[in-house]
């Protein structure tokens, strides 16, 4: 029996039913995911910043592979064993579960172990009493109450949605929240709304203000979104830091040196071992560029908003003392604010698309892609084929099903 607790299947299926409907078109196999990349690398070509979908983040090795779907169950009950009602298990479930789909295993289900321990910690309430106020016409204050990330922020695109289409814009900040995965999840549900969208949020110390030694800023997404009419919406989920933490973890469990430039150990000396860099400093990207930009992140998401800021939000995964107060700041813009209707506005963001593919490829590359597309992609693909897990991931997992009396799935290869 794959999972004792009984739950709905279409509140757990409905995420997993329409992205394999999307693997059937080629405009909707391509919708609604994040990215930072831009062109496609050609295979052999020099390595660069942007990166080829089929690398992927497991550095090309044999991975046993697991249907979405049956993560996606695992995952629910495991949140519902846990105490998070029905429909918030599942809303968890799906944003693990797709941030693999999207070839984004940092931000996958290899998190599941460390979310149970919060939430067996008490820092994390699986039932949190969420409260709205209406700040002004176009903007809301969200008080998470120390619930799952993912349940508060969904709450929070929520009332920006519904702001913005009465008054053009709206904007909900949030406090007392904590880690809520992937920035795309809730980019992507502003797109289902057919709006425009900022989604920000601070995090715990990874990285020093430009000339500082020390961790401070956090290594804060930035990720925006626009939708389109016939081609690939933009969906845009970069990390302020050369290279997000989650990826450090990764590359050190699978043995594989970081790159040079990307990490400092506690002390302050240039390291290439990912552990030693996740708990020492994050470099932040463009150097003083990348470090502004994070702080603009903890200004909207932390001090703005009431939340922790300045260093002050607690570690997701060292600090099980409190919880974390993390901060978000979610805009929605209707995309008909200064034009006559959507329609002219999609059709305006299909004509930028075209432009953009259109453009000569530099040497190296074989494509111009636009932000989500190579997420996309891979989605289609893990759908088809499965998603992979690396052992040490996979035996966490079971770890976790027997803490919950709970079958973990077996692989499909």
């Amino acid at each position: 029996m794959l999972a004792q607790v009984s739950l709905q299947s279409s509140q757990l299926n409905s995420s997993m039913a329409s992205s394999s409907r999307a693997a059937g078109t080629s405009l909707e196999a391509f919708r609604h995911c994040p990215s930072w990349c831009f062109s496609r690398r050609t295979a052999g070509a020099p390595s660069s910043r942007c990166f080829a979908v089929a690398a992927g983040p497991t550095g090309g090795r044999d991975h046993s592979r697991f249907r979405a779907e049956d993560l996606r169950v695992f995952v629910a009950s495991t949140f519902r064993h846990l105490g998070l009602p029905v429909d918030d298990a599942g809303l968890v479930a799906r944003c693990l579960v797709h941030a693999d789909l999207w070839a984004q295993s940092g931000h996958g289900v290899q998190r599941v172990p460390m979310y149970a321990g919060r939430l067996r910690a008490g820092v994390v309430k699986p039932r949190p009493d969420i409260q709205i106020k209406q700040t002004a016409p176009s903007s809301c204050l969200v008080h998470g109450d120390d619930g799952m990330g993912f349940v508060v922020a969904t709450r929070a695109m929520d009332e920006a949605i519904r702001i913005a289409k009465t008054q053009g814009v709206g904007l909900a900040g949030v406090h007392r929240s904590t880690h809520f995965g992937c920035s795309a999840h809730y980019v992507r549900q502003a797109l289902e709304a057919d709006m425009i969208s900022l989604v920000f949020t601070n995090s715990s110390p990874a990285m020093p203000p430009f000339g500082g030694a020390k961790a401070l800023l956090g290594a804060s997404p930035f990720a925006a979104g626009a939708p389109s009419g016939q081609s690939h919406p933009l969906v845009l989920d970069m990390s302020t830091t050369v290279i997000a933490r989650g990826k450090l973890r990764l590359m050190a469990q699978r043995g594989e040196p970081i790159p040079p430039d990307v990490g400092l150990d506690e002390h302050g000396r240039p390291t290439r071992d990912g552990m030693e860099a996740f708990h020492g400093v994050t470099l932040p990207f463009g150097g003083a560029k990348g470090a502004a930009i994070s702080l603009l992140m903890d200004i909207l998401s932390g001090l703005l908003t009431g939340a922790g800021f300045g260093g002050k939000v607690r570690s997701l995964y060292n600090d099980t003392d409190a919880p974390q107060d993390v901060g978000h700041f979610m805009m929605c813009i209707r995309p008909d604010l200064f034009l006559p209707s959507m329609d002219v506005f999609k059709a305006r963001m299909d004509e930028l698309v075209s432009i953009l593919k259109s453009q000569p490829c530099a040497e190296g590359f074989d494509e111009v892609l636009v932000p989500g597309e190579p997420e996309s992609r891979a989605e289609v693909d893990r759908l088809a084929r499965g998603i992979p897990l690396q052992d040490d991931v996979v035996e966490s997992l079971r770890t976790e099903a027997k803490l919950t009396g709970l079958d973990f799935p077996d692989p499909v290869s």
